[in-house]
């Protein structure tokens, strides 16, 4: 009798004793668990950095009509009075460049032709995206397409010291002593002629967007045919980068395209352009 009284009075405490650890250890994985999630989810959060916000620009213009008035066109693209009204309608209208993504990439084209001359016209946007903005912004990357391009066109980065170089380009150098016989902006060249226009060259703009720079190119003189002359001007605002092209042709030998009014009438497109992405 004395030995059933003393096994139940074990079994119950063991039966308790049971109970107390199996509750101890549910309390344990709850809290290790919760412990745990909560430690990843702030290890995660603090060491995410948050991603760049898009580019100003979500989409792009219709090229053939942004900025590009009528009467701009006239200027830039003259044509024969004798032309009739629908062809003329036509020639100012455009062509619209062919495109896959039209908030990304399009253009337009015009051409004009008289007994004298012809002139072509081309306006591009581009809108850069950045597809990792968790390390580089739509505007960073535009920048970069724009530096990458202004490299491409030998032309040096601006630099606070910059100055007007013998070819009409900045570059680093302090001295504005140009070189004998050298082409200086605002200066005529004394090799053609005491006369002859001055050419402004190749170089960064200011003013013009966030960014610009002009390409100006005179294809070579020759017996039969005619120089032409091809001004480019490409500037960026935010994350797109515009490209202006405009060139000019003479009919006969001889006669060369002047450097400023052809890079005035295409600058005068650009800011045109700036304005119409500044709305």
């Amino acid at each position: 009798m004395q030995r059933k009284a003393a096994v139940r009075r074990v079994l119950p405490g063991l039966a308790m004793f049971a109970a107390l650890a199996a509750g101890a250890g549910g309390l344990t994985g709850c809290t290790s668990g919760g412990d745990t999630g909560g430690g990843n989810d702030a290890k995660n959060g603090g060491n995410q950095a948050a991603p760049a916000q898009p580019g100003k620009y979500r989409s792009l213009p219709a090229p053939c009509r942004a900025g590009v008035e009528s009467k701009r066109l006239k200027g830039m693209l003259p044509i024969p009075d004798t032309l009739p009204a629908p062809q003329r309608d036509q020639l100012y209208a455009g062509v619209a460049d062919a495109s896959y993504d039209g908030d990304r990439h399009v253009g337009c084209r015009w051409s004009a032709q008289t007994p004298e001359e012809t002139r072509l016209l081309s306006v591009v946007f581009e809108r850069v995206v950045s597809y990792d903005r968790a390390a580089t912004s739509d505007d960073d990357k535009a920048r970069q397409v724009y530096v990458r391009r202004l490299t491409d066109a030998k032309l040096p980065f601006p630099g606070p010291t910059a100055s007007p170089s013998p070819t009409g380009t900045p570059t680093a150098s302090t001295s504005t002593t140009p070189a004998p016989g050298a082409t200086v902006p605002g200066v005529p060249s004394s090799s053609p002629s005491p006369s002859a226009p001055a050419e402004l060259g190749s170089r960064v703009l200011e003013g013009l967007g966030s960014e610009a720079y002009v390409e100006d190119k005179l294809s070579p003189a020759g017996a039969s045919a005619a120089q032409s002359r091809t001004v480019r001007i490409v500037f960026r605002t935010s994350n797109v980068i515009v490209t202006v092209e405009y060139s000019v042709q003479p009919a006969l030998p001889g006669v060369v395209p002047p450097s400023g009014e052809t890079q005035d009438r295409t600058r005068q497109l650009a800011q045109a352009l700036v304005e119409r992405f500044n709305e």
